[in-house]
């Protein structure tokens, strides 16, 4: 493994650049969505509301789900900023920057300055991890700190030097403590798993001291556990149980509705990491001519056995939701990165099953999103004439007013023809490689800024919308029926004159002195309005219904 002497090189200052190029603009062209990100925001908002900042809420109310780093990230956000869709993605943004400039940073240490660049490009030009930084949720940080917590360990394991087992041992329990501090006790599970396992297959002998672990112990304390230890104090003595039971639950049951097939992160990984994925994966078929030989071996199995108990603690977890195996992207585009890396030493070049499989996908993913527009304007409203679909909301959503040009496709075309490139320089691989990582890059970029706002106004704009037009109302506002953070967010609710304005009966049917707002989805309208008479409603639009209950309407004897 070569060794690279640790200096700063303009490589830094590109990286930074274009990270900053493409995860900057267009952070709030779209209304953030239901649930993560609006609830991660609402939490924010709340905090800046109540000036509490010691505990996390939702509906100005304790939410002992999540730890609050990212909340606290969003909040300096939104300070700065204001409270808005830019804001609170912005912190993502700046993980993808430290991300890259961080995988860059480990690349040229642990081989040389290529390899840094390989592997920045496998994980910038791949699809889901390029789209996690320009979103709004917990994962990409949660995901940089236990990343780099295990690296830290990595380096601890092979560092000879006192003084450097020490600072290793001291970064590897920070990062760990603060990864913990982003989204719970899953990151030290995920991190024992992994490091254990390792250390079997290296037979514990690593050198360790009683003093490395107990300054790890110490930092892991602080970083991870002094909020936990702070809300013990002040009475919140439930907080761990609490997330004990989370945990268990997410383990045992199919939380919050998210349920899925058993290879379901699998599958999601496999083609939504695309091009870096199916570039790791077929290398696989050369076996050990390429994995886990030679002097970089430790490392390899390190990668590998993260990526191991990535995708099988996840498989496991009853709970399938997309960002949960979003870990396994660090050791998935290492292994791309080494993958290029040999094919740049060596001159071998992609197999027939990599070629193949990324011209299938490539064309199909570009093909899907080139003909999008022309889909809607041409077939939507045939497709509602016909009664294909019985989902009344789902028709209600097909008929929003949406504006196609049709150069929304232009990324599909783009991602078309850096397929068709990466086939004409195939036997150039790092060339090929830059055409695909770079149309994909260009692909989801643009995708981003001119399909995603158009799809979303077929879901949930015209909730959103409503929720805008009545925020400065001094009136309540409630879902009926499906669960949303979205109209306390773009509702700006205030915090609450009482803890009944979250009970529906009590809005129904109770003394209020303020007009009260509604919505639900079509398919109840009747129930609802049967059941409560008084409702008054004020339009539907989109699979939406809009209701309004005065303030002056009792139902009850005086």
């Amino acid at each position: 493994m070569a060794s690279n002497r640790l200096s700063f090189d303009r490589n830094f200052i590109w990286i930074a650049l274009l990270s900053l190029v493409f995860f900057l603009p267009f952070l709030g062209k779209v209304h953030l969505f239901d649930w993560d990100e609006i609830n991660f925001a609402e939490s924010a908002r709340e905090m800046i509301l109540t000036g509490d900042y010691l505990t996390v809420q939702i509906n100005f109310v304790p939410f002992w789900e999540k730890p609050p780093l990212f909340i606290w990230m969003q909040v300096v956000s939104m300070k700065i900023f204001g409270i808005n869709e830019f804001a609170a993605r912005f912190p993502n943004a700046i993980a993808g920057m430290i991300t890259l400039l961080f995988l860059y940073f480990i690349g040229k240490r642990l081989f040389n300055k290529r390899f840094g660049w390989f592997w920045v490009m496998a994980y910038g030009g791949s699809v889901l991890p390029f789209f996690y930084f320009k979103s709004g949720i917990i994962d990409p940080w949660f995901n940089l700190f236990i990343f780099s917590g295990t690296y830290s360990f990595y380096e601890y394991t092979i560092a000879r030097v006192k003084q450097q087992k020490i600072i290793f041992a001291i970064l590897s329990g920070t990062l760990i403590g603060l990864a913990i501090l982003t989204k719970g006790p899953v990151a030290l599970l995920v991190f024992a798993l992994s490091g254990f396992i390792y250390l079997i297959y290296k037979r514990f002998a690593v050198g360790f001291t009683i003093r490395d672990i107990a300054l790890f112990v110490f930092f892991i304390t602080i970083t991870g556990g002094l909020w936990f230890i702070l809300q013990i104090m002040i009475g919140n003595y439930t907080i761990i149980a609490d997330f004990i039971e989370y945990q268990i639950r997410l383990f045992k049951t199919q939380d919050a509705g998210h349920g899925g097939f058993l290879l379901y992160h699998f599958v999601v990984v496999f083609f939504g990491v695309f091009p870096a994925a199916i570039i790791a994966f077929a290398a696989w078929c050369r076996g050990q001519k390429l994995y886990f030989r030679g002097e970089d071996k430790d490392l390899q199995v390190l990668m590998g056995v993260l990526l191991a108990v990535v995708m099988i603690l996840f498989t496991i977890v009853k709970t399938k939701i997309m960002h949960y195996s979003s870990l396994s992207y660090f050791p998935l585009t290492f292994f791309a990165a080494y993958v290029l890396r040999y094919f740049d030493q060596s001159g071998e070049t992609y197999n027939r099953f990599s070629r193949i499989t990324i011209s299938i996908l490539g064309v199909l993913y570009g093909v899907l999103v080139l003909l999008f527009p022309y889909l809607i304007i041409f077939f939507n409203d045939r497709v509602i004439a016909m009664d294909l679909i019985a989902d009344p909301f789902a028709v209600g959503n097909l008929q929003a007013t949406v504006n196609w040009s049709g150069a929304e496709g232009l990324g599909g075309l783009l991602l078309i023809i850096g397929v068709i490139l990466f086939l004409k320089y195939r036997k150039q691989a790092v060339k090929a490689a830059m055409l695909i990582y770079g149309a994909t890059l260009l692909f989801i970029s643009i995708t981003l800024i001119l399909v995603i706002p158009r799809v979303e106004g077929y879901t949930q704009r015209a909730a959103i919308e409503f929720y805008q037009s009545v925020a400065k109302e001094d009136a309540y506002i409630k879902t009926l029926g499906f669960k949303s953070y979205a109209h306390l967010f773009y509702g700006e609710k205030q915090i609450p004159d009482t803890p009944l304005s979250n009970n529906t009966e009590w809005l129904m049917t109770g003394d209020t002195d303020k007009t009260i707002y509604f919505v639900s989805k079509i398919q109840r309208k009747e129930r609802y309005l049967r059941e409560y008479p008084q409702l008054e409603i004020l339009y539907e639009k989109n699979g939406f219904v809009f209701y309004k209950r005065n303030k002056d309407f009792v139902t009850h004897d005086q």
